[in-house]
């Protein structure tokens, strides 16, 4: 059955002559029902972000509208059209995140001042994320400007929460192919045999904070059939061994738990066009006294390289309810005894 003309209609108010442009893209090559989405989702979503008629027809796409958007939608029509022909599903999430990352890059850059870093956001499927203090706005800074980020931190500070946030922002926006998610099982010794059941409910219990983030930012389906599709991969650390990881967001959570060794391995397997955030809790230790914390080493020999950025976050930055602030700074106080008050 042939495809009717689908368009955005037009406004009441006619571009002047001198300031519209016309364009016809081909796309006989993409199925038009992929690009419009189920009930012209996708071609609505993209509508909303712009005055230009986009009428999809006869294998073509056709744009008229003015010229000051001529540059930023041809380059959203690219790179979903790239997507599409990759046999990637779009979504008018995706849709969304294509304008939002376009309308990034053509904006003009502010003048920067000896001011407060801006008010950051991460758009996820479900929600839009704020960084709500100073620290969480430098974090996201540094996620923004270098390959490999280390946060260090006490619970409750959200490390791993805006770590997951930016890889699935990056994820929909189609500036990586797929995330990985990978802690260490110290409590198993890296050794999960004698638990019971498949591998994935052996390793499940120890990633559990990992897809909680998730869930909360995508539909459980979605994660789902990502990670059945081993676009979002979860694995424990022992299983990074070996590996190149190129075109990914790979994120080490409680990466306080992982040896010199570990952490050495874990910081070599990223490949071109990957981005690594490296996130713990110096406090939390559960390593016996015979090895040295992956964390703390990494903190101290990376902290001048170019690149890393190692991210220090505080009690202040909790944003959790005040009482876990307080535990916190309880348990900073040495005891009578001497004894500090944090456990290791």
């Amino acid at each position: 059955m042939p495809l009717e003309d689908k368009e955005r209609p037009q406004s009441s108010k006619p571009a002047k002559p001198d300031s519209t442009c016309s364009h016809s893209i081909q796309v006989e090559d993409v199925d038009p029902l992929v690009l419009i989405g189920p009930a012209d989702a996708n071609l609505t979503a993209l509508s909303k972000h712009y005055k230009t008629r986009i009428v999809v027809r006869d294998g073509a796409i056709m744009l008229h509208g003015p010229k000051s958007e001529e540059a930023e939608l041809l380059e959203v029509l690219d790179r979903l059209l790239a997507r599409a022909r990759k046999g990637e599903p779009l979504s008018p999430e995706l849709v969304g995140a294509e304008v939002g990352r376009s309308h990034r890059s053509h904006r003009p850059e502010p003048v920067e001042g000896p001011c407060e870093p801006d008010v950051l956001s991460i758009r996820t499927p479900r929600k839009a994320i704020f960084a709500k203090t100073r620290n969480q706005r430098l974090y996201l800074q540094a996620i923004q400007k270098n390959d490999i980020i280390i946060a260090v931190g006490p619970a409750g500070t959200g490390k791993t929460y805006l770590a997951v946030a930016a890889a699935l922002e990056s994820l929909v926006a189609g500036r990586c192919s797929r995330i990985v998610l990978t802690r260490p099982a110290v409590e198993a010794g890296e050794s999960l045999g004698y638990l019971p059941g498949t591998f994935k409910e052996k390793v499940d219990p120890y990633l559990r904070p990992l897809y909680d983030a998730l869930f909360d930012m995508m539909a459980m389906e979605r994660v789902q059939r990502l990670i059945e599709q081993e676009v979002i991969e979860v694995a424990p650390l022992a299983f990074m061994r070996g590996r190149t990881l190129s075109d990914a967001y790979i994120i080490l959570d409680e990466a306080q738990n992982t040896t010199s060794t570990q952490m050495r391995m874990f910081l070599t397997r990223l490949g071109w066009n990957s981005k690594a955030i490296v996130t713990g809790d110096v406090t939390q230790i559960d390593l016996s006294h015979d090895h040295v914390s992956g964390l703390v080493e990494a903190a101290e020999r990376l902290n001048d390289v170019s690149g890393i950025s190692i991210v220090q976050l505080t009690d202040a930055d909790v944003v959790r309810p005040p009482l876990v602030s307080r535990i916190i700074k309880a348990y900073e106080i040495k005891l009578p005894n001497g004894q500090p008050g944090v456990s290791g």
